[in-house]
């Protein structure tokens, strides 16, 4: 079994509804493991297994389902979300005219019959006993409803062949209603409703626009990271410049980029310096130095050095593609709170149309006459708005994750911004969260008992740390390198998680160990000297590392990590919005305590085990707090999978691999602040976006039935109560701080 993702364009959705039916139709299909369809955006997110089904056999079910896939031509696989995303913005830029241009022409064909709601004005020449006025505004409203609306009457049509119903049916039902009455009620010499037909459909198409329009400004964040991509590479083959198309560029080809311009794709200096504009990645506006083995990533900006290049990543595995793929499957994802709008928009249609053959036959039975009882069923069928509701989440969602894309915050699926949304707590990790990760040596400590030199113990220790990955291992053994330290030929080498390393002497035979008090208390070696060296004020802030010969407890190694400059800042204003702040660590109780008081920090967990924090952060959400987890990546993946937010602090080239619902890019804790700010808000905005949209039906239908709204009134507060749902969501970008 494998999974496969595809992401793919749907033509023909008009609302909610829609949505919701091509889903159910994919659910059903056999191999597909999930479907997430997105009215606003108006693509399908399919996961499905390759062995049972292809991509065209997905697409397939939609096309069978009566909706068209939009087939954008076919990209070259090293640029292919930036010229898929450049084909969409085309397609959806043609769509955008078209419908200004429909609306405008169904506007002019329009006016003349709305003289008839003012002024009754007749030629006094009749045709078959009928005005020549009357014989031209059938042949206007003729033209407005079947030819500028004739895109809601082949979408009703085809819905209705899979005994189906959409909006396009309700406007479809309440347009040909009002148009087919008029037209009897003229040969009858009696009053008719074109002008109502024309002008529903009128008013719904500049409707549309708005919503397209608007709709467009809420993924235009998106839009943006599409258009950062390169076309073409100065290629250096053989000493000589060639500029290629980005294609044409493979992993291992040196590159050339001049200043100011943008580099290609990822990859590694080889030759040169400069600094780069690395502020479309991280949302950090300065400079970032690059030297002779300095990691660049595609789309940023060479800003004032000549440098070559080794391509690293091409296509999607560059930074700018993984951005992309995540910031998109987000948008294409549903919070749990859609649910409901779902269910409700599974059965919209159908109720309204019942309720609507109610209200005429209530109106009807009750004497009122045939002509009201039809207007006012005609009002509540083009009064029902399910785009509202099917528009509230993504719209949010699109500017959501939109907008911390551009501020360098990845929101990896549309759950993050409801998990934030009654949060408690936030528990930060210590090493490379709040410190900057780059421990340094502070001092090398003999144990007096034994005869063993301050350089005698750097050289055991940092032997032992030459085969670490340790944080604290690196620190030590650069220092070491640094001091030219002669390092020992070690053998039986072993590390172990949360306490250090150990391994024999091999001239010796002589066991050595590295690490912190758990590891000494494992081994059994006496810890008095320990203890004080633990305790003692004089070498101040740092983690403690003892270094043991045989069972001799020799000396010690502090080093410290210098705090993040913003790190007090960002704790002092997430403590205003009175979240309770906690830090853990692996360090001992007293170096702990003393980060915290500095810090301002109350709760502090102190000499847990790497594999003991996501049972720390259990506990926590046991004793009923909601914890945001704030960690330094990989290796603190369970914990923020535990937590009911998860914020990676990782670099760019771990998107992929980070285990928590949000990545700052950026190394920067003030993106922890906006990441919350940003989840709260839209999760706020997503809430009052579909209140309004259960609102506005819950009102509106039950005065157009009641009669006491006219069609032509129910069509212009259908049209714009869609587009008002968007253009709240579009007021997040006002309403988080920079």
């Amino acid at each position: 079994m494998n999974k496969k993702k595809i992401i793919f364009k749907i033509a023909g959705m008009t609302c909610a509804s829609c949505a919701v039916s091509n889903e159910k139709a994919l659910r059903q299909a056999k191999g597909i493991f999930s479907v997430s369809v997105n009215f606003a955006s108006k693509k399908a997110l399919v996961e499905y297994d390759d062995e049972l089904l292809d991509e065209e056999r997905v697409k397939k079910i939609i096309v069978d389902n009566g909706y068209d896939i939009v087939r954008e031509k076919e990209p070259h696989k090293m640029n292919h979300h930036m010229e898929m995303e450049g084909g969409e913005h085309d397609h959806g830029q043609e769509d955008l005219n078209k419908n200004w241009k429909f609306f405008l022409w169904s506007l002019i064909f329009s006016l003349p019959l709305l003289l008839e709601m003012v002024a009754k004005i007749r030629s006094g020449m009749n045709i078959y006993g009928i005005d020549l006025i009357m014989w031209l505004h059938l042949v206007l409203a003729t033209i407005v409803v079947f030819y500028f609306g004739w895109r809601f009457h082949r979408m009703a049509v085809k819905q209705a062949k899979k005994l189906r119903a959409n909006m396009d049916t309700l406007i479809s039902l309440g347009t040909l209603t009002a148009y087919f009455y008029s037209l009897w009620a003229i040969f009858l010499g009696v009053e008719g409703y074109l002008e109502t037909a024309s002008i529903i459909i009128t008013l719904i198409l500049l409707g549309k626009y708005f919503e397209a329009k608007s709709t467009g400004q809420a993924s235009e964040a998106m839009k943006k990271l599409m258009e950062l991509g390169v076309k073409k590479a100065r290629l250096i083959v053989l000493g000589k410049e060639k500029e290629v198309p980005i294609e044409e560029v493979k992993k291992g080809d040196l590159i050339l980029v001049k200043p100011s311009e943008k580099i290609p794709l990822d990859g590694e200096v080889k030759e040169g310096q400069s600094s780069v504009d690395e502020s479309m990645l991280t949302g950090e506006s300065l400079p970032v130095e690059k030297r002779i083995g300095s990691k660049v990533y595609g789309a940023t900006i060479n800003q004032d050095g000549v440098i070559k290049i080794e391509v690293k990543q091409t296509g999607e595995g560059t930074v700018l593609a993984q951005i992309i793929k995540t910031v998109e499957e987000a948008q294409m994802g549903k919070a749990p709170i859609q649910k409901l709008a779902d269910k409700i928009s599974g059965i919209f249609v159908p109720v309204v149309i019942s309720i609507a053959i109610a209200t005429f036959l209530l109106w009807y039975l009750t004497g009122q006459g045939f002509s009201v009882a039809i207007i006012n069923a005609v009002a509540v069928l083009v009064i029902a708005c399910p785009c509202a509701l099917g528009l509230a989440t993504p719209t949010a969602i699109m500017v959501g994750t939109g907008l911390g894309a551009k501020r360098g915050i990845l929101f990896k699926n549309a759950d993050s911004f409801e998990r934030a949304k009654n949060i408690t707590m936030v528990v930060f990790d210590k090493t490379g969260t709040l410190t900057q990760g780059l421990p340094k040596v502070k001092e090398v400590i003999s144990n007096p008992e034994f005869n063993f030199s301050k350089d005698k113990i750097l050289k055991i220790a940092s032997s032992l740390a030459k085969n670490s990955e340790h944080p604290l291992s690196r620190a030590l053994y650069e220092y070491a390198k640094e001091k030219k330290v002669e390092f020992k030929a070690l053998v039986n080498f072993k590390e172990i998680k949360g306490e250090g390393v150990m391994a024999e002497c091999e001239e010796h035979k002589v066991p050595l160990m590295l690490g912190n008090k758990k590891m000494l208390e494992d081994g059994e070696i006496f810890l008095n000297w320990a203890k004080e060296i633990i305790l003692g004020d004089k070498w101040g802030i740092g983690t403690r590392l003892f270094v043991v010969h045989g069972k001799d407890l020799i000396g010690s190694i502090i080093l410290a990590d210098k705090l993040r400059l913003e790190a007090k800042e960002v704790i002092g204003k997430l403590k205003e919005k009175d979240l309770k702040i906690a830090m853990i660590t692996g360090d001992n109780k007293k170096t702990a305590e003393s980060v915290a008081k500095e810090l301002g920090i109350d709760r502090v967990l102190a000499e847990v085990l790497p594999h003991e924090k996501s049972e720390e952060i259990r506990k926590l959400t046991k004793a009923g707090e909601r914890v945001v987890f704030v960690g330094d990546g990989i290796n603190d993946a369970p914990s923020l999978v535990e937590a009911e937010l998860g914020i990676a602090m990782g670099s760019a080239t771990d998107i992929a691999k980070e285990a928590g619902q949000i990545i700052l890019l950026e190394n920067n804790l003030k993106k922890v602040l906006e990441a919350i700010e940003i989840s709260q808000i839209t999760f706020r905005t997503i809430k009052q976006n579909l209140f309004w949209a259960f609102f506005y039906n819950a009102v509106a239908i039950p005065l157009a039935s009641l009669g006491l709204l006219s069609p032509i009134i129910a069509a212009s507060a259908m049209s714009f109560s869609s587009v008002s749902v968007v253009l709240n969501s579009l007021r997040i970008y006002s309403r988080t701080r920079k």
